[in-house]
């Protein structure tokens, strides 16, 4: 375990955002990444509980050894930590900077957690930073073959093990890069694309195959041992007004990024109103406000949360409570004022300009709408499942809720064609996607194995 009386001693303390008035300016990472003595510091804090929660259901999905390598981290056994690290989380860097930290918030010190996800980050841009992270080549090749359509978070994951298990995988991506969402649904500020692009790097050199532009059929069943759809959740859900999707904005504002070049769907000098909350929301709050907008709304339908948990939503749950992201913080700062309005949606458009109403529960309240500016209008709803055209290339039919979920709940839909991720699950998180990911790829294992005898 840690320090024994490390977290009475030591304060929580998570990597601090950079000024919000430099952090505007451009699209580089939010955090400034603290030193090892404030890591080690951290990781003290640990008591590696004897019912360790960071580990179980309501924490990691992919069942980290939490308290393992955070012992190993304060007695600056970094390598061993990393190593340690390693056996259960594909990508560190991704969800050292994406993951909202179940583990955290499942941790027997609650509000004054580990800071499990900072850890995390450090210890592998450490071993990336000292050389320790090499390709891990297979010793031995099975000769068996398989595609992976999609390479979001569920694809990667799903391939790397599969890789790692001496099967020849190759992942098939209809983008000119790969990283799915990794790469176009998160914006550079949170998710630096050169950090996946060093993944998919180092995923080559280690033997995966990755084919861009190219879209997949059902022919490549026939070529192939055994086929994963990892294609993700990205059939966004529409209103009943016309706007622009985020995933596409936040799309465009990503190449523009990579490119140097003006975004296609550009919100400067505008009045942009986002309709949706989550992190796709704030995340488009945060890329129009760089974009030098005029304004920026933020429209929730539901009531704003709690500030502290309710009675039906103990720990170790997930808190059901306001949170105020970097988007939201960036626009306090900008404009003076947090930019959501709860329990409101658009009523209809207008020429400059849109009519909200107030809700109570889904129903619209007669006599509370309201007139505010709006140029661009970016939705941000949710989605509803797989694009349909993957699943009718495949000839499979996704359930009710628009996902290539097997019936058995397994992730083998039928034949040599298995289901992983977003796509099988339905929209969630990347640290989700991860585990859904890799435990395709131990069904898919066990289905050559057993296809083989």
């Amino acid at each position: 375990m840690g320090k024994p009386t490390g977290y009475m001693e030591i304060a929580r303390m998570e990597n601090p955002y950079r000024d919000e008035a430099a952090r505007l300016h451009d699209s580089e990472d939010l955090h400034i990444p603290q030193p090892i003595d404030a890591r080690r510091a951290q990781a003290s804090r640990c008591m590696n509980c004897g019912v360790p929660f960071c580990q179980s259901d309501f924490g990691c999905p992919l069942h980290n050894l939490i308290p393992e390598w955070n012992d190993l981290l304060y007695r600056g056994k970094e390598r061993e930590a990393l190593e340690r690290l390693l056996q259960t989380a594909p990508f560190p860097e991704f969800t050292g900077r994406v993951c909202p930290a179940l583990c955290e918030k499942a941790c027997n010190l609650e509000n004054d957690a580990l800071t499990n996800r900072d850890n995390e980050l450090y210890l592998i841009e450490t071993g990336f930073e000292k050389g320790w992270i090499q390709p891990r080549i297979p010793h031995k090749r099975t000769g068996r073959r398989v595609a992976v359509v999609g390479s979001g978070p569920s694809g990667l994951a799903c391939a790397d093990l599969l890789n790692r298990l001496g099967h020849e995988v190759t992942v098939v991506e209809h983008a000119d890069r790969a990283g799915g969402l990794l790469m176009y649904g998160i914006p550079n500020m949170k998710l630096p694309k050169g950090i996946v692009q060093r993944r998919i790097r180092l995923m080559e050199a280690e033997g995966v195959r990755i084919m861009l532009n190219t879209e997949a059929a059902s022919e490549i069943m026939e070529e192939y041992d055994a086929v994963a759809l990892c294609g993700g959740a990205k059939k966004p859900r529409a209103l009943n007004v016309e706007g622009i999707f985020a995933v596409d904005y936040l799309t465009a504002a990503t190449r523009a990024v990579l490119s140097g070049s003006e975004p296609s769907i550009d919100a400067k000098g505008k009045s942009v109103v986002v309709v949706g909350g989550g992190d796709t929301g704030n995340d488009c709050v945060g890329t129009a406000l760089r974009q030098g907008c005029a304004s920026v709304v933020q429209l929730e339908m539901m009531p704003e949360p709690p500030v502290e948990r309710m009675a039906n939503n103990p720990w170790p749950e997930w808190p059901r409570t306001l949170r105020t992201d970097y988007g939201q913080l960036e626009a306090i700062h900008r404009q003076g004022a947090d930019p959501r309005i709860y329990e409101t949606t658009v009523k209809r458009l207008l020429p400059g300009a849109i009519e909200i109403v107030k809700l109570k529960g889904f129903d619209s309240i007669p006599g509370t709408e309201q007139t505010i500016p709006c140029d661009l209008m970016l939705i941000a709803a949710g989605f509803v499942g797989c694009e349909t055209a993957t699943a009718a290339a495949f000839d499979v039919e996704p359930n009710q809720r628009g996902n290539l979920m097997p019936a058995n709940g397994s992730h083998h839909l039928r034949d040599n064609l298995f289901s992983a991720g977003d796509m099988r699950t339905g929209q969630s998180l990347v640290v989700r996607s991860l585990a859904d990911g890799r435990a395709a790829a131990m069904e898919i294992d066990r289905y050559l194995k057993g296809d083989a005898q």
